[in-house]
């Protein structure tokens, strides 16, 4: 492979790395400082693709229109979509916890699966919304027409400024948690973690404090769900599965350290770092052995995931103990 061959690559490897580390982001608001046990994660993903494609997309017209069926298409630029679909996902959210947040950990990672799978099913079966199984293609791309058209830029080298976007995204996010997580909020949440029934005796509103983590973590999910559409152009419910959508974010935050961001973002970048140079290693099998590849991957990355718990439990960085080092340099 030759050398530009090699950096597309690695700027594709980091794109959905980074992806990843948004949604660990989410999820680290959610069960890192609170301590809510969400494993529908997929759902929120499927809810943010989808919301993002209604918005920046057009409407189907012609004969286009009977091969493809959108109920939104409103064709609005990027920035839109972002946003709808952090406020979809938000609402979504709001509207789960009513019932869900009243309940035990177990039942609420039993809750919140079944609901991230009905969302996929309701995508994948009910043709008028969003195609069906089929799915929505040809997502714009920010700022894609305006660098072609002014500054000649071929589309194989588009890749390396839809990096730049996510890393500013990714670095806006990480600041506004991190803002969020230091302030009496965020410690309330991390009481709320710790022990609910000594958080209000202390006169907090527990299920208040958890709905909000809810939905902040989702409205970061949803954001990393456009994200990822607009990275793919395309998008079908096949795609938002337990295992991608789920599974992967979860051994990302365990492996980095859940009640940190640095170490939800690191997570993220070393296990599908791992994830894609297993891919290339089973390519290398012999053809009698290709077919197990897939169940080879799964093997690497649960052995790895033990390994790092054995030699640290607490993840690769571990969380962090002070929470107001932000509100005390602020006060030197």
């Amino acid at each position: 492979m030759e050398i530009g061959g090699i950096i597309a690559y690695l700027v594709s490897l980091a794109i959905a790395a980074g992806i990843y580390a948004i949604f660990c982001m989410g999820l680290n608001i959610q069960w890192g400082y609170t301590g809510l046990f969400n494993i529908g994660i997929a759902g929120f993903f499927c809810i943010g693709a989808y919301t993002t494609a209604m918005i920046t997309t057009p409407a189907p017209t012609g004969v286009y229109a009977k091969y493809v069926h959108q109920l939104f298409g409103f064709n609005m630029p990027f920035i839109f979509g972002l946003l709808g679909a952090a406020v979809i996902c938000g609402i979504v959210a709001f509207l789960i916890g009513i019932p869900t947040l009243k309940l035990g950990e177990d039942y609420l990672a039993i809750a919140t699966l079944g609901i991230a799978e009905t969302f996929r099913l309701v995508f994948n079966n009910e043709k008028w919304l969003a195609n069906g199984a089929r799915g929505l293609t040809g997502l714009p791309q920010p700022l894609q027409k305006l660098l072609e058209d002014w500054f000649d830029l071929a589309p194989r080298y588009y890749n390396y400024i839809y990096l730049i976007i996510v890393i500013i995204i990714m670095v806006l996010i990480y600041m506004l948690i991190e803002r969020a997580i230091r302030s009496p909020w965020g410690r309330v949440l991390r009481a709320v973690r710790e022990d609910e029934v000594s958080a209000a005796m202390s006169g907090k509103d527990i299920f208040r404090f958890k709905m909000q983590s809810l939905v902040f973590g989702a409205m970061v999910m949803g954001v990393g769900g456009a994200l990822f559409a607009h990275y793919t152009k395309a998008i079908s419910p096949g795609m938002f599965t337990p295992l991608y959508g789920t599974f992967i974010i979860w051994v990302m935050l365990i492996a980095g350290g859940s009640g940190n961001n640095k170490g939800a973002i690191l997570g993220a970048y070393v296990i599908w770092t791992v994830w894609i140079g297993t891919q290339l290693l089973t390519n290398l099998l012999p053809y009698t052995l290709k077919a197990r590849g897939p169940y080879i991957r799964f093997l690497v990355i649960g052995v790895l995931l033990e390994v790092i718990l054995i030699w640290r439990p607490q993840g690769l960085l571990g969380e962090e103990k002070k929470v107001s080092t932000m509100r005390d340099k602020d006060s030197t």
